[in-house]
């Protein structure tokens, strides 16, 4: 199982944990309340994990124009 890390706004691949064994303190996402966990992560068919987070240009673009925060998907 691996676990990708994809920009939930633009779904640009930031990157790849490729590891059987891993551990969900050290990744912090034992930290992340149910509603969180269903909103952040989620599995492929495969069975690798998606983690969804927000790359740099992303950020750079809703720090800019804090209204495209309001869009359902503001940067595609």
């Amino acid at each position: 199982m691996s676990i990708q890390y994809v920009c939930r706004h633009c779904r640009y691949p930031i990157g790849t944990i490729d590891q059987r064994d891993f551990d969900e303190a050290r990744l912090g996402l034992l930290f992340l309340t149910p509603e969180e966990r269903k909103d952040i992560i989620a599995y492929n068919s495969a069975g690798d994990m998606m983690v969804k987070v927000v790359c740099e240009y992303c950020k750079q673009a809703l720090e800019a124009h804090p209204e495209l925060s309001l869009l359902d998907n503001p940067l595609q």
